[in-house]
């Protein structure tokens, strides 16, 4: 599925988290969502990403805004990823890759030649209003939570 643009209603969802929670989309009404999709728990590119977003933390809650994690592997993989980097926000199993399909994260990629579908690296800022506010794509890790950061003041 495509991308969502800014300023369309971001679209509703329902995953469990790494300690089997359940949140949806409507649970947050009223608060921004940091929705960031990325390829897979416990790799290089995603654990710093993580823990960028896990030491931002403070500053968001601050702004209302709620940080949300979403790939495709189990709640069990998602609390041993919580659990060995001390990330304190919730991660989504996203395992049938639903959710990434309806964002436009569920893309062809390719990996020392060889293509697959994968989750790409994609990140939503959603409105209090359900409103995606902005959509940061094909995201370079360094420096990323502080750029989505910014874009909350």
């Amino acid at each position: 599925m495509p991308l969502i643009e800014p300023g369309k209603k971001a679209p509703a969802f329902t995953l469990k988290d790494q300690n089997g929670k359940t949140h949806r989309l409507s649970d947050y009404e009223g608060k921004h969502v940091v929705l960031y999709f990325y390829p897979k728990d416990d790799t290089p590119g995603c654990t710093k990403e993580a823990c960028d977003f896990r030491d931002t933390l403070p500053k968001f809650k601050t702004g209302k805004a709620v940080i949300l994690g979403v790939s495709v592997l189990d709640e069990a993989s998602k609390a041993r990823f919580a659990e060995k980097y001390d990330l304190n926000f919730p991660l989504l199993a996203d395992e049938d890759h639903e959710v990434a399909d309806k964002y436009g994260a569920w893309q062809k990629r390719s990996l020392y030649g060889r293509e697959f579908m994968g989750v790409a690296r994609i990140t939503y800022l959603i409105g209090p209003d359900g409103k995606v506010e902005q959509r940061w794509d094909k995201v370079k890790v360094d420096g990323h939570a502080n750029e989505v950061l910014e874009a909350l003041h």
